[in-house]
């Protein structure tokens, strides 16, 4: 049998239709592409060359996006743009840039981008807990309930103080019974921070070797090193891609997992729970959604609960125990100043064998100890950049005009290092808090909580527990690089938090 043939004619029409077809194609998308990256608004800020479909992605190290940052603005200025894919970005670097931004035009950047990759959890405008949840009424009644329940509970009250102190006493117990040997200092302080919150939040602290504590610590720091990066900035602008099989599924498993960790706990308040007596915040949270039930538009639902209660531990552990660890290291490098606090600390209250335990009571007394303590925080530069703000209308900033639905980013750390601003931008030099008689002085551009309509809720718990924590450890221990390690790096870890990279100390009983 002969086999029919396709005139070459025939063929060489398709081929060229085909190639037609593929150009076209090709130019309408990058077509498309252009429309969306292109921008029409007159003063907007400047900002590097935009690629089609990436942006200026590429400009970028997700890994340490402040220090990406610092650089930009040395060639475009403290306010520049950028562009994720398709998402319109302004940068803010300098103290009077964010101070204009977060204290002066507060409102105009109050609100939160959406996050699709939070979304695909079940978060939405008024079902997003305290951190991601969009500017409104959902957002101010959550905020107001949660402050309000947490002053209720102790925060800035003797009762917490007295709470803080004895889980103090817990930590300085596990450092002696390491008995001077080297021990990684990472969990034992994770631990006994997150406890703090915990007797607030779920009514009760844990025992540091508790399984179900540790596997949910673990999962929190876990979650911050998978929300770091490249690929959830990706998934955030094509959420398409998470319907997908792959290896970026973990970066959705684990909050998923954390979410189920914390429902259980929610499922045993509720079997337990009494509304005549109040244990936890949980218990509160629980009043308000029974008071609740019918009103479709209520911000408090039990996903709510889970998201705010994940907001509470998470905010409430992570950034004062990575203070507390920047603070032993910088300890350990600067032992002239370790001996300096300790000086202040025996003067004032005693060494701590026969004498009391610190209280805040103390820190008006001990200017030297609390500069240590603030210069830390800007020193390791705990939490670099805030998260994304968006603004809630149109507004100016120095002179730019950025419009609704601009995603804005505070670049703290520039604010904390600003070179017209402290003397020893770069250095660990408690004195940037001490005036010329040496008793404690403030500093504006002193921003590690950020400012604003969003400013950190637990401000006031983080300054009494780093206090607290910090000056019954030194008032108690000389801490010492262990003889056969090499002396630790300054090197930061950047995941949402700049945390020091792992080290080891021996911690001898003074």
């Amino acid at each position: 049998m002969e086999l029919l043939s396709v005139p070459r004619s025939l063929l060489s029409s398709c081929g060229q239709s085909v190639t037609l077809l593929g150009i076209l194609l090709t130019v309408f998308v990058l077509l498309v592409d252009f429309m969306k990256r292109r921008k029409t608004w007159s003063r907007y800020p400047p900002g590097p060359s935009s690629f089609p479909f990436l942006g200026s992605m590429l400009q970028i190290d997700f890994h340490r996006p402040h220090v990406s940052f610092r650089q930009l603005s040395k060639r475009f200025g403290n306010i520049f743009s950028l562009q994720i894919c398709w998402r319109n970005l302004v940068v803010l670097n300098g103290f009077e840039v964010i101070k204009e931004a977060l204290v002066n035009k507060s409102e105009d950047i109050a609100d939160r981008p959406r996050l699709p990759l939070y979304e695909h959890m079940g978060i939405r405008d008024n079902t997003a807990g305290l951190v991601l949840a969009r500017y409104g009424r959902a957002w101010k009644d959550l905020r107001r309930f949660s402050l309000s329940t947490l002053r209720n509970f102790g925060m800035g009250k003797k009762t917490l103080e007295e709470r803080i102190i004895e889980e103090a006493s817990f930590l300085s117990s596990a450092f002696e019974s390491e008995e001077g040997r080297p021990f990684d200092p990472h969990f034992i302080i994770n631990n006994a921070v997150s406890n703090v919150i915990c007797s607030v939040t779920f009514g009760d602290r844990f025992e540091y070797n508790d399984r179900k504590f540790l596997k949910l610590l673990h999962l929190f720091e876990e979650s911050m090193e998978l929300g770091t990066g490249f690929l959830p900035q990706v998934l955030n602008v094509v959420p398409w891609l998470m319907h997908l099989p792959g290896p970026h599924q973990k970066v959705l498993q684990v909050p998923k997992e954390i979410l189920r960790s914390l429902r259980e706990i929610v499922e045993e308040h509720k079997r337990n729970w009494d509304p005549a007596h109040t244990r936890d915040f949980i218990d509160a949270f629980l009043e308000e959604i029974e008071k609740a039930k019918g009103d479709q538009e209520t911000t408090f639902s039990e996903l709510n609960l889970l998201f705010t209660t994940s907001d509470l531990f998470s905010a409430g552990t992570e950034t004062t125990s990575t203070t507390l660890r920047w603070a032993l290291l910088f300890m350990l490098l600067h032992s002239d100043i370790q001996s300096k606090v300790h000086e202040e600390i025996d003067r004032v209250i005693g060494d701590g064998r026969r004498n009391r335990r610190p209280v805040m009571e103390d820190q008006v007394n001990m200017p030297f100890t609390n500069a240590v303590i603030h210069e830390t925080q800007r020193c390791g530069d705990i939490v670099p950049i805030a998260l994304p703000h968006m603004a809630y209308r149109d507004t100016e900033i120095q002179g730019f005009f950025i419009p609704k639905g601009t995603v804005v980013i505070t670049n703290l750390s520039s604010a904390l290092k600003d070179e017209s601003y402290w003397e020893k931008p770069h250095q660990f030099y408690p004195e940037h808090f001490l005036d010329a008689e040496g008793k404690f002085a403030k500093r504006e551009a002193f921003l590690p909580f950020s400012a604003g309509r969003r400013v950190c809720l637990g401000e006031q718990l983080a300054r009494m527990e780093l206090f607290i924590f910090f000056t019954t450890l030194m008032q108690r221990f000389t801490f010492l690089i262990p003889e056969s390690q090499p002396t630790p790096r300054l090197e930061p870890r950047f995941a949402v938090t700049s945390s020091p990279r792992p080290y080891q100390i021996c911690a001898q009983v003074r």
